[in-house]
């Protein structure tokens, strides 16, 4: 699964347009025989608040998210609403040997339990999997962040970095992307001014909801994290789990 050489790419800040079509591309590309797999680290600039593939867009205040120049976009992954801001962006693209979508996530989230380490954060992964269509039927389930998935990252119980994960390649499937969010700071909790549902009372809550149950690098590490070593220590991360190498990394863009 994992012996083919890889890329790593550093794309610095794209839109959020630029990211989600170039993660899709990615996949695509894989899924119809051409190019290999990719460890993909970026930004975002615009801040940008992406919705997953089956979310509605009515959950999001589009005015308000206008007038503060937060762009809107929809990912080719499930998942539920997250504010990109300050954060550092992971995206994996690559073939998935027939395993099944938790096999994958795992995998995944060693390899960047093992990046973080090397950052200097030691996480753990959540062990069991919520009631997501139960929860779902609530607005408190609108943000990513409100909840963790089994394998989801976890920092003393409080989620650190989420994910999601969509096949490709028709009935084979065995493309996949996987993508997710590394919180560096607590800007994520601002999505709850960004939501339809509720007054303010409402978005209060879901806010201290979200402030209890994330963690963020600069909060744990008490220092603004380079992302710049971050996304080394990610690349080095799987390397190190997985075995695999990677070519020369290459600096798409540059911020």
């Amino acid at each position: 699964m994992h012996s083919a050489a890889w890329t790593f790419v550093d794309s610095g800040e794209l839109t959020g347009a630029e990211n989600m079509a170039m993660d899709e591309s990615l996949a695509r590309s894989l899924a119809a025989g051409e190019g290999g797999p990719v460890l993909r680290v970026f930004r975002w600039r615009p801040w940008a608040i992406s919705l997953g593939y089956n979310q509605r867009a009515e959950d999001l205040d589009a005015a308000r998210c206008a007038s503060d120049g937060i762009d809107i976009v929809r990912r080719p992954t499930g998942g539920r609403a997250i504010l990109h801001a300050e954060e550092l962006t992971y995206s994996v693209v690559m073939r998935t040997g027939r395993k099944s979508v938790l096999q994958v996530y795992n995998e995944i989230s060693a390899a960047l339990v093992r990046g973080l380490a090397l950052y200097g954060v030691e996480v753990s992964l959540q062990k069991s999997q919520p009631d997501f269509p139960g929860e779902y039927r609530s607005a408190t389930s609108i943000p990513c962040f409100t909840s963790s998935a089994r394998y989801e990252i976890e920092w003393r119980g409080r989620k650190l970095v989420g994910s999601a994960q969509r096949r490709f390649g028709g009935p084979e499937a065995d493309a996949v992307l996987q993508h997710g969010s590394i919180l560096c700071g607590a800007a994520h909790l601002r999505l709850a001014d960004y939501l339809a549902q509720g007054d303010a009372a409402a978005r209060e809550r879901i806010r201290a909801l979200l402030r209890a149950k994330t963690a963020d690098l600069a909060s744990i590490t008490g220092a603004p994290p380079r992302l710049d070593r971050l996304g080394a220590c990610i690349r080095q991360g799987f390397a190190e789990e997985w075995g695999v190498t990677f070519d020369a990394p290459v600096h798409s863009h540059s911020a």
